[in-house]
């Protein structure tokens, strides 16, 4: 086992920048904006703020002191506590997921944070190193993967590369596509709403600002040459959000593991085993359906955020051509694959759901009684025109549901395909699935139908169900996973 080993001095000043970060508003509304307020409650307010500050800052280097780690070839071992103390044990057994993240303050000290995610729950279900140098997170890296040779701290021999197969980078083409896609270019209006919010908390600029666009709006020339302005600076800020986003993005595999790696100024990077990929689920968006583009995400027992405050990079690239996005599927877990043909819900299903009674129906129409709203002004009919118009479109909802369910049950996996605003492809192998289910409510046994599903290991338990299918394919269904 190594010896104990403080986490790197530099930790405190990425938690002392955390407390600043968090305190900042209070700080400003308690010290700027309500700096010549007499209420009592603002008074002990601030007292009680500074308190907090003070003992924050008091227990930033006794953390740092108290806060150990350590590992052999089988786990971690962490100790922390200033007055409670506190043990963690995490098998490397259990790791799903490894995670980096490196902020813009990691690359000015040379540092990097790493999180560790494991299948288990509470305290276990991660582990967290805030700050490491870069060689340090390596070889911790290894030793969850399983990689490394000599755990010893004389050990100064670097674990041979694996060749790695690259299988995406996003063109200069892609991140422009992307950033119209996304609708980064209307970054741009919340965030003047917002500065200008903040400013006349401050400031009383709402004269001046209503003078402004009084005389932007009076002039023709103006206004188009101000409208031009906002449009280009807008598309450039969403191009770089993009570009600093997903300009470095890369997805590659090699034998055992899937590695994704993004970010231009924070860098972010996310590796998986293959084998702990409990399922693939393929999400389009009524605009990326249209366009022909699709997300994948990997489904694992891992929780998918790197470090606080950043984003799932479980999924990949979130812009890829449909095509492409199945090709992936199958080049980074060669027992996956999507099925396009599939099966889908007779006809007979659709008039289930089309007579299934609707709680929000009901419950509107019952609101709508009440309340009387007055449509174009004819009070006493406006209230059922309403309710039928809502009883309209949550039909329309399931035909459009309807049309877009379908399943398919194959060798080994299976693949359930839902939703029309939304649309999913969920695909998972026989032996990744823990229990399935097979149901039927009364209206289904009058016509032959049954409802199937099945549970996935994931962070939270994954359960994805086809309804109203034939009862025959539901009992393939049961006797398909029966053997496995």
């Amino acid at each position: 086992m190594s010896s104990l080993s403080r986490y790197h001095p530099l930790l405190m000043v990425f938690r002392l920048w955390k407390l600043v970060r968090d305190s900042a508003f209070f700080l400003l509304f308690l010290f700027v904006l309500k700096r010549d307020s007499d209420s009592l409650f603002i008074y002990y307010g601030k007292w009680v703020f500074l308190i907090i500050v003070a003992l924050s800052l008091i227990s930033i280097p006794l953390k740092w002191l108290y806060e150990t780690y350590s590992y052999d070839e089988r786990a971690f071992y962490l100790k922390k506590g200033i007055f409670t103390k506190k043990e963690q044990t995490v098998p490397f057994s259990k790791v799903q997921n490894v995670n980096r993240h490196t902020s813009l303050l990691h690359r000015v000290f040379g540092l990097t944070s790493l999180q560790f995610e494991t299948a288990s729950a509470g305290e276990d279900a991660e582990v967290k190193f805030d700050a490491l140098t870069l060689q340090e997170a390596g070889k911790l890296e290894e030793l969850a993967n399983g990689d490394a040779k000599d755990i010893s701290e004389e050990s100064e021999d670097a674990a041979p590369e694996v060749e790695r197969v690259v299988h995406f980078r996003p063109s200069k083409k892609d991140t422009i596509k992307a950033s119209f896609i996304s609708m980064s270019f209307l970054l741009l209006i919340p965030l003047l709403f917002s500065f200008y919010s903040k400013i006349n908390d401050i400031w009383d600029v709402e004269e001046e600002a209503t003078g402004i666009f009084s005389s932007i709006i009076s002039s023709a020339a103006t206004l188009t040459i101000v409208v031009v302005v906002i449009l280009i600076v807008s598309v450039l800020l969403g191009v770089i959000r993009t570009y600093l986003k997903y300009g470095a993005y890369e997805l590659s595999s090699d034998g055992d593991r899937i590695y994704i790696q993004n970010g231009v100024l924070e860098l972010q990077s996310f590796s998986i085993l293959k084998n702990r990929v409990q399922a693939v689920e393929i999400k389009q968006p009524l605009l990326k359906r249209w366009l022909g583009l699709a997300e994948v995400e990997l489904v694992s027992a891992g929780q998918g955020a790197i470090m606080e405050d950043t984003a799932d990079i479980k999924s990949l690239y979130p812009f890829l051509p449909t095509n492409r996005a199945y090709e992936l599927i199958s080049e980074l877990l060669p027992g996956y694959s999507v099925e396009k043909e599939m099966t889908p819900l007779p006809q007979k299903s659709l008039w289930i759901r089309l007579a299934s009674p609707s709680w929000l129906w009901i419950i509107g129409t019952g609101a709508l009684y009440w309340w009387k709203p007055s449509l174009f002004g004819i009070i006493d009919v406006s209230w059922w025109i309403l309710s039928m118009a809502l009883l309209a479109g949550i039909l329309l909802w399931r035909w459009l549901d309807f049309l877009n369910t379908a399943y398919t049950v194959q060798e080994n996996f299976v693949q359930f395909k839902k939703g029309f605003f939304v649309s999913s492809i969920f695909v998972t192998k026989r032996e990744k699935v823990i229990e399935v289910g097979v149901t039927q409510s009364r209206i289904q046994k009058l016509i032959g139908a049954a409802s199937i599903s099945t549970i996935n290991r994931a962070n939270p338990i994954r359960v994805e169900d086809v309804r109203d299918i034939p009862k025959q394919a539901a009992e393939r269904f049961y006797s398909w996973y029966l053997g496995r």
